[in-house]
């Protein structure tokens, strides 16, 4: 089957904040033990994974907080791993497992999105709305969530309670399971659902294509969705997720960090790590230019997130 998209333009009054809505009392819930303290690395290709090793850990050297990596790249049977079963609040990063919960649920009751889904998956996606997230979250219901993530063998996510989806529980291997799941055929999702997801994250605002995509040549087709939250334990969640085609290669990036002193600081440290892993996968010249990020005075998702406290 397909699914359409609207013909309507215009987005949620929200539409700029990435907010994550979450409750004061609720305490976040610490990441997981790592049961390795090193990036794992193995390729198809002589020497890569060694170079990966030693690139990403240089990139990670001297940075503060808690760092969980994963990477695919089809092309040379390549994987690395850190902290993959480590659980962190997920903050915006949900919403493409929400967009996929949308998608799956149209395509097993052989409908079209309607042009207010549409809107709102747009507006969820593109410019991490949360007044649209949340009335998608409402409309989908725990119960077909958890009913995505379990035909999606994610089974290390836990969906956030009472309406909290920036507290849904993620891991590395499972968010590596959805991106997988997003860029490849499968029985989960239709293709035109895989190409609409695509779609949508290739067109995330200039301002919030930080992240994973640093570092990635010109050749490379981008789709990202990132995420950043702070609470008052573990400081900064600062998390990106991308895929990258082109070049040659066909790959997929999850960084998720916490215990960040800032948002600007996890975002330094996710983009030290994508540089390195673009560079040796593509490998792109040291003089090409990169995606910058330009810290923001006001992260719209922090300051809506968090209610005052007292």
């Amino acid at each position: 089957m397909t699914h359409r998209t609207s013909g309507r333009t215009g987005v949620l009054a929200a539409a700029l904040g990435a907010a994550v809505l979450i409750p004061t009392a609720v305490a976040a819930t610490p990441a997981a033990a790592a049961t390795a303290s090193a990036v794992s690395c193995t390729s198809g290709r002589a020497g890569l994974a060694a170079r990966l090793e030693k690139d990403i850990t240089a990139a990670m050297a001297g940075r503060k907080g808690t760092i969980a990596i994963g990477l695919r790249d089809r092309s040379t049977n390549t994987t690395c791993t850190l902290r993959q079963s480590s659980a962190y609040d997920s903050a915006s990063v949900v919403k493409v497992t929400v967009l996929a919960t949308l998608l799956w649920d149209a395509k097993k009751h052989d409908r079209y999105l309607t042009d207010r889904e549409a809107t709102l998956a747009k507006a969820m996606i593109t410019k991490s709305d949360n007044d649209a997230t949340s009335s998608l979250w409402k409309q989908l219901g725990l119960t077909k969530v958890k009913g995505f993530l379990a035909a999606a063998g994610m089974t290390q996510t836990k969906p956030g309670a009472d309406g909290y989806w920036g507290l849904t529980q993620i891991t590395v291997r499972d968010e590596q399971k959805l991106l997988g799941l997003i860029t490849a055929r499968n029985s989960v999702l239709s293709d035109n659902s895989r190409a609409y997801i695509l779609k949508l994250m290739g067109q995330v605002v200039s301002s919030q294509r930080w992240g994973t995509p640093a570092g990635a040549p010109s050749s490379v087709a981008v789709h990202v969705k990132n995420g950043w939250l702070q609470r008052a334990t573990h400081g900064w969640r600062v998390h990106s997720v991308g895929t990258f085609k082109g070049a040659g290669h066909d790959y997929m990036i999850t960084v998720l960090t916490q215990d960040n002193s800032t948002m600007n600081y996890g975002v330094t440290t996710i983009q030290g790590i994508a540089r390195a892993i673009h560079k040796d996968l593509v490998q792109v010249p040291t003089w090409t230019s990169v995606a910058r990020y330009t810290p923001t005075t006001s992260p719209k998702e922090a300051f809506v997130a968090v209610p005052p406290t007292g």
